[in-house]
């Protein structure tokens, strides 16, 4: 299977990037964000990692997650596909999950 990110995920990417770039320099930045995307790309050989969203359980795609230090990459499946929906930051309010997805 192929990991592929959602334009909403590619940003999320960025702003835990430019958060971490200016609160914490440029080397903690990439070390979040490269430890993201890798644990992501393990889902490659094991789609199934992961957890059913219950904050999404009422939409018609089934949404999973995983967790990686205080993010949850959230993920569909679709045939060969693993499509990294968003990236949620479990520190906000759990609510917003459902927003930033359409």
């Amino acid at each position: 299977m192929k990991v592929i990110y959602t334009a909403e995920a590619e940003k999320r990417l960025k702003d835990i990037f430019s958060y971490y770039n200016l609160n914490a320099g440029r080397r903690v930045a990439l070390k979040i964000v490269n430890e993201i995307i890798t644990e992501t790309e393990t889902l490659q050989n094991n789609p199934n990692l992961g957890v059913r969203e219950p904050l999404l359980q009422n939409r018609k795609l089934h949404y999973f997650f995983i967790v990686i230090k205080n993010y949850k990459v959230i993920y569909r499946i679709s045939e060969d596909l693993i499509i990294v929906s968003t990236i949620f930051d479990t520190r906000q309010n759990p609510k917003k999950i459902g927003r930033r997805l359409k």
